[in-house]
């Protein structure tokens, strides 16, 4: 489905828009769910399927430890949400290029000692929209985080992904993963471990799938990721460009507090200066762009705009089309 310039993006709650012949199971029904977890957007050639992961609640800290509690409390409070824990989304996208599909980020996966039910769903939310694991040609990772690499360390996933899956991450991120910092992150207990054994896992187990890149990789035509740094090292965005329409995946680059205050540091962030720094150059340059903006942890589809709001940036949801 070919889009104009003037023609704006296809969206839609529902992966009926997209084609996705090899990876869909024939006749197979789809599971109903009261609230929707898959969210489809047209990108000229290129189709682009937003996938809820599930939320991981945090403490608040996480927003911004940088500030006083009682500003993160204002922030909260002026959006009616609780001030003691906030959802963060997990989102990843399924793209079609062509004849490669991709995924970008694989979740958070299980891990018991966390307690984090509500997460880890990628597995479940692919298989109700009918998308075998064995379809993926490309896997993408932003970065190593637990909540990005998880899903691909659950039990019977890699006996189901083909053998010749490339997995592309920056080199600065395996690189980093072999002895990690974590001297400049705010992070509730159990989670450095946790992050820690996850990366050392993932690099173990997926070592002959790697694809490292320096700096910037076209994975497919249209479809090119790129790294940027700040939360990691290897941190990367992945652009989507086809027929005149553009989509970024920014990873955890952007957060919901930081279009407001993009000052704010992120609690997993590694260098969270150098975040910053990262956080603004890319919301300029979507500001200027006009390209749709997907994150990992911005709410369920988050699939928008950003538009710029004096000396910050605001947050401008498309409206869902159903």
């Amino acid at each position: 489905m070919s889009q104009t310039k003037t023609k704006p993006p296809t969206l839609g709650h529902q992966e009926t828009n997209m084609n996705l012949d090899n990876t869909v199971h024939p006749g197979k029904p789809g599971v109903e769910e009261l609230v929707p977890s898959r969210y489809a957007v047209q990108i000229g050639e290129i189709e682009v399927l937003v996938i809820s992961d599930g939320v991981l609640p945090l403490p608040t800290e996480m927003l911004g430890h940088n500030v006083d509690a009682t500003e993160r409390a204002g922030w909260l409070k002026d959006r009616f949400l609780p001030p003691d824990a906030f959802d963060w989304a997990l989102n990843v996208v399924l793209v079609r290029s062509g004849d490669q599909t991709i995924l970008v980020d694989a979740g958070l996966g299980f891990d018991p000692e966390l307690n984090l039910p509500r997460a880890g769903q990628l597995a479940k939310r692919l298989e109700a929209a009918g998308i075998d694991l064995g379809s993926v040609t490309d896997l993408v990772l932003t970065h190593m985080h637990m909540d990005h690499v998880g899903g691909l360390l659950v039990d019977g996933v890699k006996e189901r992904l083909r053998p010749d899956l490339r997995i592309h991450v920056a080199a600065a991120e395996i690189k980093f993963w072999e002895s990690p910092d974590f001297s400049h992150v705010h992070m509730p207990p159990g989670f450095p471990d946790a992050l820690r054994a996850a990366a050392k896992r993932f690099s173990k187990d997926y070592s002959g799938n790697l694809r490292p890149f320096d700096e910037e990789q076209q994975v497919a035509p249209g479809v090119v990721v790129s790294r940027t740094g700040g939360h990691t090292p290897g941190h990367c965005v992945v652009r989507v460009a086809s027929g005149g329409d553009r989509l970024m995946f920014a990873g955890d680059a952007v957060f919901a507090v930081g279009f407001e205050h993009p000052d704010w540091f992120n609690g997993f962030e590694h260098d969270p200066e150098e975040a910053v720094r990262v956080r603004v150059r890319l919301l300029r340059e979507l500001a200027e762009t006009g390209s749709l903006l997907v994150a990992t942890h911005l709410p369920f589809p988050s699939v928008g705009h950003v538009a710029v709001e004096g000396d910050a940036f605001r947050w401008v949801p498309v409206f869902w089309d159903y």
